[in-house]
């Protein structure tokens, strides 16, 4: 097959698909941050740690239990969803009226005090999770190998971001949501439990990043850092997408995942700093970003 600048179609396909992979976590977390920010206005800086935790309780569902990863695949994003319901209600639910800062500054104290716990049980080498050994092996394209769990990420990061996109933006449910986050007491006199709805919210954010850990376990080690390395690249990617943007979020991911792996491609050197500079070039061209709407 052709060479494009001198890069061989493996290498270059091979870099698609971990820009892909990489896009998939970058979309559902994003997703659940926009999902947070949007209807609650909480800019939710914990995200990353939960996202850590959702990996964490599928280890120990798996070693200490001997739940695999199918049931961990629901069982997870439930417990981690059933925390952040915990955490809105002490935590959260106080911070609504205020400004932006105290939500920030509570979150991101909250992440070091998880991330400090599994850092403290666990130390901070990976700990393994085993590719379920349905999807183990993979698939010879012709142009390269195409692990089959990696398939899968792809696959159920694709239904679940535009199954949620769908619920928010196209049911009563998801307009009752927008209604809610606009005018409360309006959608209350018509017998909507409002903070009911605003907590089992929060909840399926977090649900969300507890979805995201699940699927990661098995690619990437299970260790208490990885929600930290990931989360500065996440919140890039909402900024990027629209803070509060649910579509903005999910195309923004996997785009920005493919322009990371192609970046490696070309300018590995540049593959760290390019999502950060492509947030830095719209925030001045367009600062409501790609897919936000303008402040009134």
């Amino acid at each position: 097959m052709f060479e494009l600048l001198g890069i061989s179609p493996q290498v270059l396909m091979g870099q698609l698909l971990l820009g892909l992979i990489n896009g998939a976590f970058y979309a559902i977390l994003s997703l659940g941050l926009a999902v947070i920010f949007g209807l609650l206005n909480i800019i939710n800086f914990a995200h990353g740690a939960l996202y850590m935790a959702g990996a964490f309780v599928a280890w120990m569902l798996l070693n200490y239990v001997g739940i695999g990863y199918w049931p961990a695949l629901i069982l997870s994003p439930l417990i981690v969803g059933a925390f952040g319901i915990l955490l809105e209600r002490t935590m959260m639910s106080r911070l609504y009226k205020l400004d932006h800062l105290y939500g920030l500054l509570l979150t991101f104290g909250l992440a070091l005090i998880i991330q400090g716990l599994f850092r403290n049980y666990y130390g901070i080498s990976g700990l393994p999770y085993q590719i379920p050994s349905q999807l183990s092996g993979g698939q010879n394209l012709g142009f390269m190998f195409l692990p089959n769990y990696r398939g899968w990420v792809v696959v159920a990061s694709v239904v679940v971001c535009f199954g949620t996109w769908f619920m928010i933006e196209k049911t009563r449910l998801g307009a009752y949501l927008r209604a809610a986050t606009e005018n409360p007491a309006l959608v209350g006199a018509f017998g909507v439990n409002v903070p009911l709805l605003i907590t089992l919210t929060y909840g399926f954010g977090v649900g969300l990043a507890g979805f995201a850990g699940v699927l990661a376990a098995p690619i990437y080690s299970v260790n208490p850092n990885m929600g930290a390395d990931l989360i500065i690249v996440v919140f890039a990617v909402v900024v990027i997408g629209g803070m509060g943007s649910i579509l903005g979020a999910i195309v923004t991911g996997y785009m920005l995942g493919i322009v990371e792996g192609l970046t490696r491609v070309f300018y590995p050197e540049g593959s760290a700093v390019v999502i950060f500079v492509i947030m830095a070039i719209v925030l001045l061209i367009k600062p409501e970003g790609l897919f936000g709407k303008e402040a009134r």
